[in-house]
């Protein structure tokens, strides 16, 4: 149709050649020319001669009147009814009809082009108000944007058929109606009853709850049988209440502090940041599943979770199908258009990794954020303008019309459902109050609060439209607003007698056979060995290439030394442990998920856990080529995205215990930019929630000279958060302890984040190798103690963790330093002080204790260890690391090996001689000074 958008003024010749050519090929013309000329002959009658010299006039004012058309539907949005407290910005051009070429003259002349309409000739006028109901209403729809032909078409033929009206029945009007009314009562009542407490309240939004109990009605008869939601605070309580059916009594008694007890060992959470799950029964007798994820202040954190755990249930619960199951997102408006995350995970829609059929976005569009008005808070004309991204619809609704918005959404199900695109429903409202009950939003928005104070609820408004219909009479209206707020009431009455009682915490669903940790499980490892005839087979299996497939040189060459270190040396570096672990886990049914920036190759060329032909785009996957009763291997290289990805592969991992789910940063100090996803969900999402979670993050680390942002993971910033057993922190110095550490994820019957910092210059390291034994035998080691000395005469026990270790265990052989023991802390949380003070007490004869790391003292594992030991056998102990800095690390080689150099000498108290400076002058290619 595009190119009937530049009709104004075609000569009539040109029409005639067009037509001319349309009569001996139909399909040698634009499709909109097929549309209009198909029209032109129905309305003209078979006999029609030349179009030119019958009615050239008449005839362009046809094309004028296409021309019409299709400025409805590309730009009717901009002039809907769609604000149910402001006066719309004003557009130009306007749709006028003399904007199109037509007059007023005109209004009675019939056109054959509304054939495009589907309607058949007809009169202008009539056209008009055909296109003014269907685009230009209480609802406004974005879709020209999209690219497909049959894309376009199917939204048109919906939208014109119905004129974007809705076509109630009275049954479902009614249930529209008892929905409206327990929304509007149930804020109304939470208002009266607990005065002055936050609540964030959905009141100016209440169209919402008929709108998601209308969709779930919806998704059920199109085949969907879970939801997984995800919102921000505001209106979550109406939305526990009554979608999720969370029981009244509950959240009352959350507002009276009834649900706390003092011996429960969790912090909790405010209200309104809770989760829930539950199951529905539809109208029809369907049965849906429903998950609304916890979610802090954060507004949009919760986006990455929600896709995480549809993808994850989509995977394990429905096969693959993402036909059953459909996540929605609620936004705000102004956290949709401002917070960057939105941008991060829309773009993972449409990848391999990360699609989960199409996500319904509802924006509760109050048209402020904290206080600021919506002018100063984005650019684009709509909040919603991000949807073009992924090339999805967009509907703007009334909020006031809540038959309209029910409309929207169905037919955005419908859309979801055939085209498996993320649709967005912009639906225009006001927030009653301030940001929450307590705020005054006249301080800066006085204009629109008094038109605010004025206007009616959402439910007032529909209950006169069904009297006017004569759908209801107002005592009706009364009876049932009445009768819902004795339930309220009653359930109140009996929340004040609640009593909190502290029970074992029980898991559902795929968690059923999952439990919470205790202090003892941490003691000890359990045993995570394989038998050796399993690890070679598997490690045979996996560095072996298929000899009909045709792969680069130098991957030939790698995977000929794997195959050695399964069939003769016996010994193995990082990369194969790493495969071991998961070619164990998949033999032994546990699916594994990886994901990040480049994992297929790896950042540091070490994984190649997939292959890519020498000559085509062919990949293959050794891991899944293990057994035919394997379980599947997944591993996605992702979007330039930290914030999004991490909080995706959170949310798979939260959804299912039963999979091995990892996500590594390229370099670790990347996870900076997903640090909110560390803050409110890896370390906290136990205490405040009792939601475990097995979650592996692998951040490379270590000090070798490569600036300070590539240097350091930030092991403070995770130290600092550690507590209450929330996560494991390690820094593993060998491969087989790494693949211990990851097998140990699903040897215990519970789950816990883990948090590994993974090496760089180590992944090819001679000495960091593990021989067979390590693999077959025990399990994870928290504490490694140094075998390299002999007991009794060692003066100075060293405590590190990490890459630093290889570095100190250079230098203790190259000067035979037998004073000093070299004693590795694999696991940095939870802290073994009970390992590390028996590996301590057996060198008698010691005479001071020191902690050495590579990392600034004010940084790495230090200042924590420091407060965790001060009350042990370990209370002395000192360290001995890089000086107090502001960054994590010099980005000069030469002050870099200066400062290692330093580290080492002082460790084991060797005067900085020639010898020191002949490495540090190696290290730099220089001769330097040592202060």
């Amino acid at each position: 149709m595009d190119s009937l958008s530049y009709l104004n003024g075609t000569n009539a010749e040109y029409v005639e050649a067009l037509y001319q050519s349309y009569q001996q090929d139909p399909n040698s013309v634009d499709f909109g020319w097929q549309k209009f000329f198909e029209g032109f002959d129905f309305g003209r009658g078979a006999d029609a001669g030349n179009i030119a010299s019958e009615a050239p006039e008449h005839f362009l004012k046809e094309i004028n009147v296409l021309n019409l058309i299709n400025g409805y539907r590309q730009r009717g949005h901009l002039f809907t009814k769609t604000n149910p407290v402001r006066e719309r910005r004003k557009h130009l051009p306007t749709l006028a009809i003399e904007n199109f070429g037509l007059a007023e003259n005109d209004l009675e002349t019939v056109f054959n082009s509304s054939v495009e309409l589907g309607i058949g000739p007809a009169k202008l006028k009539d056209i008009v108000a055909f296109l003014e109901q269907t685009y230009c209403g209480p609802i406004g729809v974005e879709y020209k944007y999209l690219r497909t032909p049959e894309v376009l078409s199917w939204l048109e033929q919906k939208m014109e058929a119905d004129r974007n009206a809705p076509k109630l029945s009275l049954d479902e009007k009614k249930r529209v109606l008892k929905k409206l009314n327990e929304a509007v009562v149930f804020e109304s009542f939470l208002g009266t009853k607990f005065l002055g407490q936050k609540r964030f309240s959905l009141e100016g939004a209440e169209a919402l709850i008929p709108a998601l109990d209308s969709v779930i009605e919806k998704g059920a008869d199109l085949g969907i049988e879970e939801f997984v939601l995800g919102m921000a605070h505001r209106g979550r309580l109406n939305v526990l209440a009554n979608i999720m059916q969370k029981s009244y009594k509950d959240i009352f008694a959350e507002f009276e502090g009834k649900s706390y007890n003092p011996e429960t060992p969790f912090g909790g959470d405010v209200k309104y940041h809770l989760g829930y799950s539950t199951d529905v029964t539809t109208d029809k007798g369907k049965n849906v599943h429903l998950s609304l994820c916890p979610n802090p202040s954060h507004l949009e954190t919760v986006n990455g979770v929600v896709e995480g755990m549809s993808r994850s249930k989509i995977d394990f619960k429905y096969g693959g199908d993402n036909s059953r199951l459909a996540p929605i997102l609620i936004h705000g408006d102004a956290s949709v258009a401002g917070q960057g995350i939105v941008y991060e995970v829309i773009q993972m829609a449409g990848l391999d990794g990360y699609k989960t059929g199409g996500t319904i976005h509802l924006v509760i569009n109050n048209q402020i954020g904290f206080t600021t008005n919506y002018k100063d808070a984005r650019s684009s004309t709509y909040c919603t303008d991000i949807a073009k991204v992924t090339l999805s619809p967009v509907f703007h609704v009334n909020g006031d019309d809540v038959e309209a918005l029910v409309y929207a959404i169905n037919l955005a199900m419908e859309y979801r459902q055939k085209y498996r695109n993320d649709v967005f429903i912009d639906i225009l409202c006001y927030r009653r109050y301030g940001h929450n009950e307590s705020d005054e939003p006249k301080f800066t928005q006085p204009l629109l609060y008094k038109a605010i104070e004025k206007h009616p609820n959402p439910l007032k408004i529909y209950v006169e439209q069904l009297i006017k219909e004569g759908k209801l009479d107002a005592d009706g209206a009364k009876n049932l607003e009445k009768e819902f707020k004795a339930h309220l009431q009653k359930c109140l009455d009996e929340a004040k007698e609640y009593s909190a009682s502290l029970s074992d915490v029980k898991f559902g669903g795929a968690w059923a056979d999952m439990r919470l940790a205790t202090a003892k499980d941490f003691d000890q490892s359990p045993d995570t060995s394989v038998k050796k005839t399993t690890l070679l087979e598997i490690a045979k299996r996996i560095a072996t290439l298929p000899s009909n497939k045709k792969f680069f040189r130098k991957i030939e060459k790698l995977f000929e030394e794997r195959l050695k270190m399964a069939t003769s040396t016996h010994v193995f570096d990082w990369a194969m442990g790493e495969q071991l672990a998961y070619g164990t886990l998949l033999s032994e049914g546990k699916r594994v998920r990886v994901s990040g920036q480049d994992v297929k190759r790896g950042t540091f060329s070490h994984r190649h856990a997939v292959l890519t032909l020498e000559d085509s785009e062919e990949e293959y996957t050794p891991l899944n080529h293990i057994s035919d009763q394997q379980a599947p291997f997944d591993i996605y290289n992702s979007h330039l995205s930290e914030y999004g990805v991490l909080g995706f592969e959170y949310g798979y991992a939260m959804a299912n215990p039963n999979a091995l789910t990892i996500w590594e940063a390229q370099f670790g100090d990347f996870f900076n930019g997903a640090q909110i996803v560390v803050d409110q969900y890896v370390a906290s999402a136990e205490t405040k929630w009792q939601r475990e979670n097995g979650l592996v993050m692998l951040l490379p680390h270590g000090y070798e000279g490569q600036g300070p942002e590539h240097s350091s993971a930030r092991i403070e910033r995770f130290m600092e958060l550690c507590a209450d057993y929330n996560m494991q922190i390690t820094n593993c110095t060998t491969p087989a302890n790494f693949f211990h550490a990851l097998r140990r994820q699903f040897k215990r019957d519970f789950r816990k984040p883990l948090v590994v910092f993974s090496p760089k210059s180590l992944l090819r390291h001679p000495l960091c190798v593990s021989p067979l034994d390590e693999f077959t035998s025990g399990g994870f080691r928290e504490v490694i103690d140094d075998v390299n000395v002999k007991t009794a005469k060692v003066k100075r026990v060293v405590f590190c963790s990490g890459k630093i270790y290889y570095d100190l265990l250079e230098a203790q052989k190259n000067n035979k330093n037998e004073e000093v023991a070299l004693v590795r802390v694999e696991q940095l949380y939870p802290t073994p002080v009970a390992q590390m003070e028996a590996v301590y007490k057996k060198y008698t004869n010691a005479e001071d204790v020191v902690w050495v790391q590579e990392e600034p003292e004010n940084m790495g594992a230090w200042p924590y260890l420091l407060r965790r030991l001060r009350k042990t056998a370990l209370s002395g102990i000192d360290v001995i690391s890089r000086k107090e800095s502001s960054s994590t690390a010099t980005g000069y080689a030469k002050q870099h090996a200066t400062q290692q150099a330093y580290i080492i000498s002082t460790t084991f108290e060797i005067p900085v001689n020639s010898d020191i400076k002949k490495t540090v002058a190696k290290a730099t290619k220089k001769t330097v000074n040592i202060d």
